[in-house]
């Protein structure tokens, strides 16, 4: 048996552990009070917490069943950047529980510095700590994967299909993904890939409008990479479109970025411009999504058996 670890962003699993989100995610300065209590309203407004510590423990378990349906024991674990339970202390339970062999999997389709590659710099940083040896294989690349592609096409159909009888208007779809800094991207792959799959799902679900935005910009300085939400709405909106459908394919769990951003803050934009917004259902632990990651965690067994985690972003 070796260890499954589920790598992710991270969320507060009550109010309480808002700020020591914050504080992580700036380089551990503490947030402004007003800022602060932005954020927690924010996170009032959907339940007072974030369901990605429940849902990523969740595709944990099930990526792990998918697993030894295919012959391969393993014990899932979860490990957060921002959130408990930390990386660091995932790892280093990992180890107290005996084990030198892990399968890291990123929940990031698209790689970048950012993401995959930020996942591969705390797992080393990690391991460092530990001062054991422990092989890490890591599992990327899976945004082109059939399966993944398909999961993502059965949660356009179903929401295609809720919109189906409210209107005569044709329904465009928005696919979305995390904006990130161009300085932080440049060289990465994270643009193209998403591009790349976006492409791949409209060949299989037939003639659509549709385009590309990105969401959830963050603060500080610098151009980050775009369009915008807001600003593809609005271009819809001067061309008299009436429906969107949000796809939100740089997400494979319902967190924040979803139940805020896309479900509140963008529906409001929608309606303020006289269109009605409406979102696929997250990937979250689907059948076909794990299938996707299950056959992605083989096909790297396979190729590269337990090989040690390389240093390096990822890209």
């Amino acid at each position: 048996m070796k260890a499954l670890l589920l790598l992710a962003f991270g969320g507060p699993r009550s109010l309480d552990e808002v700020e020591f989100l914050l504080t992580r995610l700036f380089g551990g300065r503490r947030p402004a009070p007003e800022q602060l209590e932005r954020v927690k309203d924010r996170y009032r407004l959907i339940g007072g917490c974030s369901p990605l510590p429940e849902v990523t423990a969740e595709q944990a378990e099930a990526l792990a069943q998918k697993l030894k349906g295919r012959g391969y024991a393993f014990k899932s674990y979860v490990g957060m950047r921002y959130g408990h339970p930390l990386i660091e202390e995932t790892l280093k339970q990992i180890v107290r529980d005996g084990f030198k062999e892990v399968i890291a999997v990123p929940m990031a389709p698209f790689r970048s510095r950012a993401s995959t590659g930020a996942y591969r710099e705390e797992l080393n940083r990690a391991r460092e700590a530990i001062g054991e040896e422990i092989h890490i294989s890591f599992v990327e690349g899976w945004y082109r994967h059939p399966l993944f592609l398909e999961a993502v096409r059965e949660k356009i159909r179903e929401g295609l299909g809720r919109n189906a009888g409210k209107g005569s208007e044709p329904v465009w779809l928005i696919f979305t993904a995390h904006s990130l800094p161009k300085a932080l991207i440049e060289h990465d792959p994270y643009v193209r890939e998403i591009e790349e799959s976006v492409s791949e799902v409209i060949k299989g679900l037939g003639p659509l409008s549709w385009r590309i935005a990105y969401q959830s910009k963050g603060g500080g300085p610098g151009e980050w990479i775009g369009p915008d939400v807001e600003t593809v709405l609005e271009d819809l909106a001067a061309q008299e479109v009436k429906r969107v459908l949000v796809v939100p394919i740089g997400f494979v769990s319902d967190h924040i970025e979803i139940l805020y951003d896309i479900d509140i803050a963008y529906r409001k934009k929608a309606e303020s411009l006289g269109m009605t917004l409406t979102r696929t259902r997250s990937l979250n632990s689907s059948d076909l999504f794990m299938e996707a990651l299950a056959q992605a965690v083989e096909e790297n067994i396979k190729e590269k058996g337990f090989k040690d985690l390389p240093v390096g972003r990822g890209s």
